[in-house]
């Protein structure tokens, strides 16, 4: 879509590697939830495993560490859309990247370092938002806040493309 010579240039990053090492261990980050059939179980318990339904739906980790040396950084990470913002024709401009479908939306957030807040200009169209896409741009260490979850990292994107397997 936008800026293919960045797009060769930028280093291909797995979610992983925006973990700091030994976080993961520290942390103990969450599992992603692949079998939605679960779901229900899931947010009707708290942190302790007593029902309660509105504490399971808070984000584990807000404030999980980042890693700073990516700062700045040429990068391609691939993920699902949570859409903030949309533009007058419909393409989502503003949204989250996550590592797995339905995280935000249908179970509770992954940790801040597990989502990045995406702005790009030309945007992804509404209907497209529920298949997974690369994302290349500059990444930036920067927490922010929106309404569903924090985020550990900013994304300037100059590359959107669709994931393929």
């Amino acid at each position: 879509m936008l800026g293919s010579l960045s797009a060769q240039a930028a280093r291909e990053l797995s979610w992983e590697a925006l973990i700091p090492p030994g976080a993961a261990e520290q942390f103990g980050m969450p599992q992603p939830m692949h079998d939605l059939s679960q779901l229900a179980d899931v947010l009707s318990e708290d942190a302790t495993g007593q029902s309660s339904g509105a504490a399971a739906i808070e984000q584990q980790q807000p404030q999980a560490p980042t890693v700073p040396e990516l700062d700045g950084k040429e990068v391609k990470l691939p993920g699902y859309i949570v859409p903030l913002t949309l533009s007058d024709d419909n393409r989502v401009t503003e949204f989250l990247l996550v590592p797995y479908f339905g995280a935000c939306i249908h179970v509770p957030p992954p940790p801040s370092n597990q989502i990045v807040l995406v702005q790009s200009e030309e945007g992804v169209a509404l209907d497209a938002a529920y298949i997974p896409f690369w994302i290349t741009g500059t990444l930036h260490v920067e927490q922010s806040e929106s309404e569903l979850a924090s985020a550990g990292y900013r994304l300037s994107a100059s590359h959107i493309e669709i994931f393929e397997y």
